[in-house]
């Protein structure tokens, strides 16, 4: 299928859904960041350009949002092929990292293991924005601010980790 070629109107159940299930995510992920901001984070050493607390969870926001209308996206052109398959387990390999970073750098206190998962992440959303592409340009375009902040956040980590060895 061409990517863009008008398929459906808009099907508000199933983008409720995209949406409920990536918000879900970020919702479920900040159980495990919050407690840690004043607890742990603040513990550590942060580089000069760490943005101020309050920026993460309203760039988190609009960026579940992104991802979410992306995958609604694609998912209205979803097909039986193989390369909507690789497509789907591409975007939900994406997720769980997206949610296991949260998990193993705040929930576990680990920075390498973090940078670790956040590495694989970047590479995953790299892949996911190829692939959404081949369904929706528009999709694979709504991702690279993810891409963007992930790039940003993966730099972070980095520079958490090199301060705090």
């Amino acid at each position: 299928m061409k990517a863009d070629t008008p398929v459906t109107k808009f099907q508000p159940i199933p983008f409720i859904i995209s949406l409920v299930i990536t918000l879900a995510i970020g919702g479920v992920a900040s159980m495990f960041t919050r407690p840690e901001i004043a607890a742990w984070y603040t513990t550590l050493k942060k580089p000069g350009f760490t943005p101020p607390n309050w920026l993460f969870p309203v760039a988190w926001t609009t960026l579940y949002i992104l991802i979410a209308i992306a995958a609604y996206l694609v998912w209205k052109r979803r097909e039986g092929t193989t390369v909507y398959k690789i497509t789907a387990l591409i975007y939900s390999v994406q997720l769980l990292l997206n949610f296991s970073w949260s998990i193993v750098f705040f929930g576990m206190h680990s920075v390498l293991g973090g940078l670790m998962v956040i590495v694989l992440l970047l590479v995953s959303i790299m892949l996911n924005i190829a692939w959404f592409g081949r369904f929706s340009k528009t999709a694979a375009w709504l991702l690279v601010p993810y891409l963007l902040w992930v790039s940003y956040a993966t730099l972070l980590n980095t520079a958490i980790f090199i301060l705090n060895k």
